[in-house]
C-alpha cells in the first residue's frame, strides 16, 4: 500500500449547489464569523465552539488544517455556495485508516444557511467522494444520542444505525454521561 502523503485526490469537487475544497490560507476570517454566528447552535454539540479563537489564532488553525489535507491524516472540507460564493458549513472526513480505509464524516451549517437541505447534499457528496476516489470500504457518522437534527441526515442517506454507546463519553459542557450514535455505510 502507498504510504497515505502519496495518494492523490482532487482539494476541491463540487455537488448540486456547492463548493466543497479543504481549507486554504486566508479563509480563517469568514470561517470564524460563520462559527460566532453559530456558536448558540454550535456549543451543546461541538466542543470546538465552546470558546472561539481570536482572528490571528483562527487563522494559525485554518493553516495547520491545511497541512493536516496535505499530509492526508485530517480531511477538513469547507462548504461554500456555488453561486453566491458565501461560505455555508464545513465538513470533513476525520479518524481516518487508510489501511482499511475507514473514516468518519462531521458536519455543521452555519444558521444563515440550515434547513436548505445543504448538509444531507454535502454529506451525499463527500460519501461518494470517499467510496468513488479515496476507494472507502466504511464511512461512520458519529453523534451525541440528543442531536436530533444531526442524527436525522445519516439515515436519509442510506446509513445504517450499528450502535448506540450509552454512557460514552462526558458532555463538554456539563459533563453529563452521554450517549453516542454510531451509522455506518459499506461500499456498495
Amino acid at each position: 500500500m502507498k504510504p497515505q502523503i502519496l495518494i492523490d485526490f482532487p482539494y476541491e469537487f463540487e455537488s448540486e449547489r456547492l463548493l466543497i475544497r479543504g481549507p486554504l490560507p486566508g479563509d480563517g476570517q469568514q470561517v470564524r464569523l460563520a462559527v460566532l454566528e453559530s456558536q448558540d447552535e454550535l456549543r451543546p454539540w461541538m466542543p470546538w465552539a465552546m470558546n472561539i479563537p481570536n482572528e490571528e489564532e483562527y487563522e494559525a488553525l485554518i493553516r495547520q488544517w491545511h497541512l493536516d489535507f496535505l499530509a492526508r491524516t485530517n480531511l477538513i472540507l469547507f462548504l461554500f455556495h456555488k453561486e453566491s460564493g458565501e461560505f455555508v458549513g464545513g465538513s470533513g472526513l476525520h479518524r481516518i485508516d487508510w489501511q482499511v480505509p475507514r473514516f468518519e464524516i462531521g458536519y455543521w451549517v452555519r444558521t444563515s444557511m440550515a434547513r436548505q437541505g445543504y448538509i444531507s447534499e454535502s454529506t451525499q457528496a463527500i460519501t461518494n467522494f470517499a467510496f468513488d476516489v479515496l476507494n472507502a470500504e466504511r464511512i461512520e457518522i458519529r453523534c451525541d444520542a440528543n442531536n436530533f437534527k444531526s442524527a436525522a441526515i445519516p439515515p436519509k442517506l442510506g446509513y445504517t444505525l450499528e450502535a448506540t454507546l450509552k454512557s460514552e463519553a462526558r458532555h463538554h459542557d456539563t459533563n453529563d454521561l452521554r450517549d453516542t450514535m454510531i451509522f455506518a455505510k459499506l461500499r456498495p
